[in-house]
């Protein structure tokens, strides 16, 4: 059995992975009284196992082997064929949206960027179950594609830290007796010998090492949930759209009214991952530093999410001033201490949230906008959005190693404008980011503008505000869907999904064309532009 899967190609093993998936909400469904989505489900899933029962058997009579360079075309194939099989039960279950909005919402859950056409009080609870875990198996499918498909091509962050021209910045000591040892490469490796040089096995290593983890902290954050007072179908969604840093919700606002502040401290503290490969397995080549305290990634976003929470709560507080000024005071100011330490933890909560790109607000969030009677601070948002998390993680954005890579090659060209001969300290690894690191981030990063850039211009074709057309790409191209949802906009009306449609935050209303340019931006922000690039290198393509 092992051997006839090892010859299936890795698409048909996915596609055959979907459709066991898809048993979950089937199952939920019919023990819920949603027999007909139940049907759905069933038979869709059984419908797909048999097609690629039957591909898998075609293809046994003429194996080939796969190569490296294929596995980014399979990569690309994944956000482009399993969002239409992904789409078959939930327009099925809702036929009224349509297939093209079910493909749209599927993509949105797959790339993790957790954008919804729906209201979520109208959409049946197994579609929200099926939402969660397709933004949960993106967010697996992230992890592991990290370090068996982008590593080996330098692509996807790895760049940066990889050795310019093939040199060596480390020299290994002699062997302490005459036969060799010989040195333990890490999963990311592009020279991991043996069996594990076959893209398909590297692929199944890296999820054996990267799914037990993430699938313990996902039950580890459902368990303390639960413990907090969260329901346990809204404390399952919430768990799987915070590893996976997708944000989808089954309800209309904050996820964490039952638990309050408690539940929003935990949810914290698992949102860390996302800002660091250290966490996961396989990310050996990106630690920088060898101790903990000294992650660049950790230490950036330390000092984002502080000085963000800062301004947020002085934003807050001085606005708040105002609004005392037509208010009685309180003689004790226990009101008033009571909502600022909430608006510091809604800013602190929100900061990270955002910068992660999941997308969750606090519970404290619209107590903190009513205290100050100032609206959501939408450019800070996106700006966090932007930078995103850690390289190879979840999360979205530019990432916060590029982001160090600049500010780090910035502080040295002004120390070269005071000392003009002055020679760089910090080592071989601090040396590289200045440079090569540096360099590379910032071709990345004027690709990713002019991304932005493009995908504005093409939202702008059809009459939709400036404004709005700017936070649906940003929103897009950093997979954080509910960015769109936390600032006001003005939302359109030329199109929509259905009768559950929400077109009010910002994504069912607009027209087909405009959605579909978001949706290829979603797939554009997960792969990332050097990747896609890649694809059009003569050498990518040459034997």
């Amino acid at each position: 059995m092992i051997a006839f899967l090892q010859r299936v190609p890795l698409l048909v093993l996915l596609a055959g992975l979907v459709a066991l998936m898809m048993m979950g909400p089937a199952a939920y469904a019919s023990v819920t009284g949603y027999a007909f989505i139940a049907r759905n489900f069933f038979y869709a899933g059984l419908l797909i196992l048999v097609f690629c029962g039957l591909i898998g058997l075609a293809t046994q009579a003429n194996p080939r082997p796969q190569r490296s360079r294929e596995t980014l075309l399979m990569m690309m194939g994944v956000y482009g064929i399993l969002p239409l099989l992904l789409a078959l039960p939930f327009a099925e279950s809702q036929p009224d949206t349509g297939f093209f909005n079910a493909w749209w919402e599927m993509v949105s859950s797959l790339t993790t960027t957790g954008a919804s056409l729906y209201s979520a009080d109208l959409l049946p609870m197994p579609l929200h179950l099926w939402r969660a875990m397709v933004g949960w198996m993106g967010g697996f499918f992230v992890l592991v594609a990290a370090v068996a498909i982008l590593a080996p091509l330098r692509v996807g962050g790895f760049e940066i830290m990889a050795s310019p021209y093939n040199r060596k910045e480390y020299h290994e000591h002699l062997p302490r007796s005459a036969d060799p040892r010989r040195p333990v490469l890490h999963l990311s490796d592009p020279g991991f010998d043996a069996q594990l040089a076959d893209p398909s096995r590297r692929l199944l290593r890296a999820a054996l090492q990267v799914g037990p983890l993430y699938a313990g902290l996902t039950l580890a954050l459902w368990v303390g949930l639960l413990m907090l007072g969260d329901p346990s179908f809204v404390a399952l969604t919430r768990a799987m759209g915070t590893l996976s840093t997708s944000g989808i919700s089954p309800v209309i606002g904050p996820s964490g009214v039952a638990s309050g502040i408690p539940g929003e401290m935990l949810v914290f503290l698992f949102l860390i991952p996302a800002l660091s490969r250290r966490f996961w397995p396989g990310g050996n080549e990106l630690r920088a530093t060898e101790r903990l305290i000294e992650d660049p990634e950790l230490r950036m976003a330390l000092g984002l999410v502080g000085l963000v929470a800062a301004v947020l709560f002085l934003r807050h507080f001085l606005g708040a001033i105002e609004v005392d000024r037509a208010t009685p005071p309180d003689p004790l100011g226990l009101t008033e201490i009571g909502r600022a330490l909430a608006a510091m933890w809604g800013g602190l909560f929100s900061a990270l949230s955002y910068l992660t790109t999941t997308g969750w607000t606090s519970v404290e969030w619209a107590d903190a906008r009513v205290w100050s009677g100032l609206d959501a601070p939408g450019l800070i948002l996106a700006g966090l959005a932007m930078m995103g998390g850690g390289i190879a993680t979840t999360a979205g954005g530019v990432k916060l190693l590029r982001v160090y890579a600049l500010a780090r090659h910035g502080q040295r060209e002004m120390e070269r404008i005071i000392h003009p001969h002055s020679v760089s300290g910090g080592g071989r690894i601090a040396r590289r980011l200045r440079r090569e690191g540096a360099y590379l981030a910032f071709i990345f990063f004027m690709l990713f503008a002019i991304s932005i850039a493009l995908v504005v211009v093409l939202v702008s074709i059809h009459p939709i505000e400036f404004e709005t057309a700017t936070i649906l790409s940003i929103a897009a191209l950093t997979n954080a869907g509910p960015l769109a949802g936390a600032i006001p906009l003005t939302p359109a009306f030329e199109g929509t999904a259905g009768i559950a449609s929400a077109p009010w935050e910002g994504w069912s209303g607009l027209p087909d064309f405009t959605k579909a340019v978001l949706a290829c931006a979603m797939v554009l922000g997960r792969i990332e532009t050097l990747a896609v690039l890649a694809l059009f290198s003569p050498e990518f393509w040459r034997r």
